[in-house]
């Protein structure tokens, strides 16, 4: 490791010690003593001449050097610090006690520093938490399980009564689906576990009717169960599943039953089959396999065994779980003989090895920490144990807090902290290593006294899941102080540019919009309370830019002028809050999506009176789903895209629809001039899968209506500057939403030409384009902004759906949570990026600069200045960036979306496991990044070129001018008296002055 890498690890300043004004004032007697020490001090600067003093002038030498030849050279080479300080660094290096170090030695040393300290961090790190929110379930029994499909980044739900809840990745209800068992449709069949196979793209489903369902997650119908596994002995009530993520194909699903057996089928050859189907069973690959569990016990399937063991003798199992790290099945009962058991799985896997712990009184559950190599146990006690797995005498440790039974345990793997919850609904979080509580959270829980609860913790999101019975609460983490600069004390929602004033206008969930000097990154004034406190989710300029509308979640929408008088009030929400989605602002008309299946609209005409109501839609209803998004092009085109991904193209004159797109289907609407529009039933989500008016389907017979979002449609653009479309047959309209996916369409030909992954495994994404359709900014929920040369990109019709990516010229990350909102705009004939997000700031950037400036800044920017610098050469930027940074491999590139019901993601779940985001793994190797960097940086950023002139034409020569040859004068100019005689002088008369006028 370079000395550079290691010293930007350690720490980013680079004055020397005692120079340096933060080390001088920094130290204070209440720090820790560690801030103190001589390897928590160093600089780069100061690695940089520690490292030279190692190299040798000889090729492949090392140099070593005793602990009187260190302190010398150290003090003599670093400038700072005493002899003493460096003997004692020495000491530390030296551990070993060889009476030499060298500088792999001590660098070593000072990595492994670096991750203590970052492992202490962590673990004294107290996590802050928004509000406690019960979101809207519609589970009428007890919920079982909530758990997370990370291919489709959704949760899954399930209640008692066969309930299964759809929810997207910002925890909106998509879908709520009966499962059900064929065999008996009885008011006592419960359900009891659910659990996700991720490998495999399904979920499993445990009955108290004693059998098991497997349901595709990849089928074409609603939700199909492929596998149904019966005659289990007793009733399983908990389950889990593990994969290999090296070897897709093992796997293990484990479960426990009310009779107090422990079983599990492991599979050899999950990607192929999970069962082997027989030959007498129907061809039709959608129809239900039943298998029967004694086939499973005699072997007749090859592709699985058996495992089990009944050493709780007839305690209900509580919680089982597939440990690979221990290569053990743990289990657990209420009960205080073998209240936990680890089940070892022996070298020819097909038997166990039994060890069991007798805990007082029994435990409710457990979680394993691997890294740490601890089970904690949720003791009916009161006590939280933990115990090492091959130790059963005792626990290491037990933490003592609550007053009454612990019901769940969860460890915060990365913090080494662990979560316990009580039947007193207490909730603690603790230190594992100090072994004491550092949290107690207390909310407002539901105050039943008899309650079933549910704890699941997404450490990747930081969501804590607590369930009451059929009632969800979340906890939901708050981000990370940091000393990050914040545009708005409240998540950014909006953002705009006014090129008339040359101002940003953004607006927040607290109600306030912000107007802010582009050029300067100043604020210049703020309305507050614009929709009392309800949240500002959208806004838009009219025309002119002399006006400015804000959507609201109260169900209205604001005209405003720009000194914060608001003119009109368009009550958009009939029934109270609505969620707005876009303001699209025409010629005669106010358009408004967001809600409703329908299209609201205002006419600016009409405006008499301060409280405008809405108006009908001549076009009545043709989504099957929310509409969240619009665009126009003039003359008379309209898109609305919804949450099902379908496109309707409307005539925006007669306000009749005539085409619907979506990646999987087109459809042709017939005319409606002799047909009454639809009403719409009522507000909401509607899931109806009958088209809502005669149509014509081209290219294929049916359509599957898209209800989980993989598809929606966030943003669409028209690419207004391809003027000859119609006649090349390229794309002129751009979509993009759900799963990261962008798509380029061809209005005139109704085809969709291209589509590519932009962001993988990150759910849904917003964008914009320049004017020009240049370039395409998109952005996702986890901050990160990529920008695209589309300037060439499906300029002409091809017979196949092109899924190569356009050039990627930036990827970068301005933000610290989801982006909500983007802008281009152009100033000083340079593009630039607006952006806004919830981690409350607002950036800006240039399309090709590495500079970010965020607004509310202490230091005010000149932005004109900073682009004044000589421009790149856009193509051979993107041609290098081509060439030496890969983006993405050649299966990213060829990825087609699949047709299913809850993933729209690759089969191939290796690519995800290889790549868990594009963002971070781009296969760049570091020195190249690093190369590429300095190339671009210092041809703008170099001391020469910040010296010179940034005048417009410093690149105009300036030496001396040619002559000019003489030339042939005309005659009238030699001899002009031949030509022109002299007009005899006429008395002008004589202006009087201003004091002569005045007078009279």
């Amino acid at each position: 490791m370079s000395c550079q890498n290691a010293a930007l690890e350690l720490n980013s300043r680079s004055q020397p010690g005692p120079k340096s004004p933060e080390r001088a004032e920094g130290v204070t007697a209440d720090e820790d003593y560690g801030t103190r020490l001589l390897e928590n001090q160093l600089s780069v600067g100061d690695f940089v001449k520690i490292q030279r003093a190692f190299e040798s002038p000889e090729a492949r030498k090392t140099i070593c050097m005793s602990r009187e030849e260190f302190m010398q050279r150290m003090t003599e080479v670093v400038g700072w610090g005493t002899k003493e300080e460096y003997g004692e660094l020495y000491d530390k290096v030296d551990i070993a006690q060889d009476g030499f170090i060298t500088w792999d030695k001590l660098t070593s040393f000072i990595l492994l520093v670096l991750y203590e300290k970052e492992e202490r961090a962590k673990s004294t790190v107290v996590p802050q938490w928004k509000d406690l929110e019960f979101l809207p379930v519609k589970h009428k029994e007890t919920i079982q399980k909530v758990i997370f499909l990370k291919s489709s980044c959704r949760y899954l739900t399930i209640s008692k009564e066969g309930l299964l809840g759809v929810w997207g990745e910002n925890l909106k209800l998509q879908e709520t689906l009966p499962i059900t068992s064929d065999a008996t449709k009885l008011k006592h069949l419960w359900v009891t576990s659910l659990v996700s196979l991720e490998n495999v793209n399904k979920i499993a489903v445990a009955f108290t009717s004693k059998e098991i369902c497997f349901y595709d997650l990849l089928s074409k119908e609603e939700f199909s169960c492929q596998y149904k596994l019966q005659g289990l002995k007793g009733t399983p009530i908990c389950m889990d599943y593990w994969y290999d993520s090296l070897d897709a194909n093992e796997s293990i699903l484990s479960f426990g039953d009310i009779t107090g057996k422990v079983q599990a089928i492991a599979f050899t050859a999950a990607l192929i089959s999970l069962f082997e189907r027989p030959a007498s069973a129907c061809e039709d690959e959608e129809a239900t396999m039943t298998i029967n569990w004694a086939e499973l016990l005699s072997g007749c399937h090859k592709c699985c065994h058996i495992l089990e063991h009944k050493l709780h003798h007839g305690d209900w199992v509580r919680q089982v779980t597939y440990n690979a790290s221990l290569d053990a099945i743990i289990s657990s009962t209420t009960s205080n003989t073998n209240t936990m058991v680890l089940a070892w799985r022996e070298k020819s896997k097909k038997h166990l090895k039994m060890t069991s712990f007798n805990i007082a009184q029994g435990i409710h559950a457990f979680d394993y920490h691997s890294r740490l190599n601890l089970i904690a146990t949720a003791g009916i006690n009161n006590k939280v144990c933990l115990w090492n797995p091959y130790v059963v005498s005792k626990p290491v440790g037990v933490l003592w807090g609550h007053s009454a039974s612990v019901i769940a345990v969860q460890f915060f793997a990365e913090r080494k902290q662990l979560f316990s919850f009580s039947k007193d609904k207490v909730l603690r979080l603790w230190d594992i290593q100090h072994q004491l509580s550092i949290q107690r959270i207390a909310c407002s829980f539901p105050k039943s006294q008899d309650f079933r609860c549910l704890f699941h913790f997404d450490e990747a999101r930081g969501r804590l899941f607590i369930s009451f019975n059929n009632q969800l609460a979340l906890l939901a983490m708050k981000s990370e102080a940091s000393k990050r600069v914040k545009s708005h004390e409240k998540a950014v929602t909006c953002v705009l540019y006014n090129s008339v004033l040359k101002q940003v206008i953004s607006s927040d969930v607290g109600s306030t919009v912000s107007f802010w000097l582009i050029d300067t990154g100043q604020k210049i004034k703020q309305f507050t309370g614009c929709h009392g406190n309800a949240e500002i989710s959208t806004m838009a300029l009219d025309a002119n830019e002399t006006r400015l509308l804000t959507g609201s979640a109260d169900g209205t929408i604001k005209i405003w002028d720009f000194n914060g008088y608001c003119h009109h009030t368009l009550n958009v929400g009939q029934d109270g809050a609505v969620d707005i989605s876009q303001i699209l602002v025409l010629k005669k008309t106010i358009l408004v999506t967001g809600w409703e299946r329908a299209i609201t609209v205002f006419r600016p005409q009409n405006f008499n009176q301060f409280f405008i109501q809405s108006e009908e839609w001549k076009g009545g209803v043709q989504h099957h789903d929310d509409i969240l998004c619009a665009a126009f092009l003039p003359p008379q085109t309209l898109a609305t895209g919804s949450y099902d991904g379908e496109i309707v193209l409307w005539n925006n004159s007669t306000e009749n629809a005539h085409h619907v797109l979506h990646p999987d289907y087109q459809r042709l609407l017939k005319s409606k001039s002799d047909t009454e529009p639809e009403k719409l039933p009522c507000a909401g989500r509607s899931h109806s899968t009958h088209p809502m008016a005669d149509q014509s389907t081209v290219g294929v017979c049916t359509f599957q209506i898209d209800t989980e979002g993989n598809n929606a449609v966030m943003r669409l653009f028209f690419l207004k500057s391809r003027k000859n479309i119609a006649a090349t047959g390229g794309a002129n309209l751009v979509s993009c939403g759900g799963s990261g996916y962008v798509r380029f369409w061809d209005t005139f030909k109704k085809k969709l030409l291209a589509e590519f992954l932009a962001h993988s495994g990150i759910g849904s994404i917003i964008m914009s384009t320049d004017k020009m359709n240049r370039y395409l900014t998109t952005g996702d929920i986890d901050g990160w902004l990529k920008i695209w040369n589309i300037e060439e990109y499906c300029l002409n019709s091809s017979k196949n759906k092109i899924t190569q990516a356009p050039t990627l010229i930036r990827s970068f990350r301005p933000h610290e949570d989801r982006i909500s909102s983007l802008e281009m705009c152009e100033l000083s004939g340079r593009l630039l990026i607006i952006s806004s997000s919830e981690d409350c700031s607002i950036c800006v950037t240039d399309v090709c600069s590495a500079s970010i400036w965020i607004f509310g800044q202490a230091k005010h920017w000149h932005i004109e200045k900073c682009l004044s610098l000589p421009k790149r050469d856009t193509n051979l930027m993107e041609s290098k960036i081509q060439e030496e940074i890969p983006l993405f491999s050649k299966e990213e590139l060829c990825l087609d979306p699949t047709e299913n019901f809850l993933l729209k993601k690759s089969n191939n779940d290796s690519i995800y496991s290889v790549r868990p985001s594009e963002d971070i793994s781009l296969s760049i190797k570091y020195k190249e990044r690093n190369s590429y960097k300095k190339k671009t940086q210092k041809y703008y950023y170099g001391d020469e070129v910040i010296k010179k002139s940034c005048s417009t034409f410093r690149s105009l020569s300036i030496s001396a001018l040619k002559e000019l040859p003489e030339e042939n004068k005309p005659a009238f100019l030699l001899h002009p008296e031949k030509y022109f005689r002299k007009e005899p002088e006429e008395s002008i008369p004589k202006f009087q002055s201003s004091h002569h006028f005045l007078k009279l």
